[in-house]
């Protein structure tokens, strides 16, 4: 692939990934109630499950609201390197499927950072039992900028039973695979590091090559 081939493509992952992760959150957010629940093709295993968090991926939280400021400013810094990280490659001729997975973390990056930045702004809050949010409410959103909350939808518990009797401290308690609640930036990311990680090792193993002599635009790879 040329290198304006490569770069288109890289802009339709990266546009696709923020459009529907942003579409999609900005929906659940007007339409369900916080812990609202909705089956997905009337599967028992595939949900949509509105909840927010205030840290990391699936749920995770960070530190409180020094934490969470931190975090949002990390993100900020981390997803600039990513996009000149993924600009030098380019320009280098890396080839596509690296550039591709990294433009998914990056795209990813971009999603959850767009929630945790403007989201308080726009929206006002979501509280358990309703009522639904609004956006651009007259009265203001709900957090500064910075300290908005990442909005989590997709849910699949693929096996939800219970350890049996017999066992040793977890006897009867319930067992339940996959439980974090995420959303499209986040299965983006861990795409794009799985990805990495089983296809691009040399990435980790000799570090990321941006000074190298370009290799020729119009070459194949």
């Amino acid at each position: 692939m040329t290198f304006r081939q490569k770069a288109i493509w890289l802009g339709v992952i990266l546009g696709l990934v923020i459009i529907l992760d942003q579409v999609l959150k900005i929906w659940v957010k007007l339409n369900f109630n916080y812990g609202e629940e909705v089956l997905i093709l009337g599967l028992s295993w595939a949900r949509l499950h509105f909840v927010e968090n205030e840290g990391m991926a699936f749920g995770i939280t960070f530190g409180g609201d020094k934490g969470k400021i931190f975090l949002s400013v990390f993100r900020i810094l981390a997803v600039s390197f990513i996009g000149y990280l993924i600009y030098r490659l380019l320009k280098n001729g890396e080839s596509f499927s690296l550039l591709a997975s990294i433009t998914l973390i990056f795209a990813g990056a971009m999603g959850n950072i767009i929630d945790s930045t403007f989201y308080g702004l726009i929206f006002s809050e979501s509280p358990y039992f309703g009522p639904t949010a609004d956006i651009f409410p007259e009265e203001g959103g709900y957090a500064p900028i910075l300290m908005g909350k990442v909005v989590d939808m997709l849910y699949f518990p693929l096996i939800d039973t219970s350890w049996p009797e017999w066992m040793p401290l977890i006897g009867g308690d319930r067992f339940q695979f996959f439980r974090p609640v995420f959303n499209i930036a986040d299965a983006a990311i861990t795409t794009g590091v799985i990805s990495i990680i089983l296809f691009h090792r040399s990435f980790f193993q000799n570090g990321p090559v941006i000074n190298k002599p370009k290799k020729n635009s119009g070459e194949e790879e």
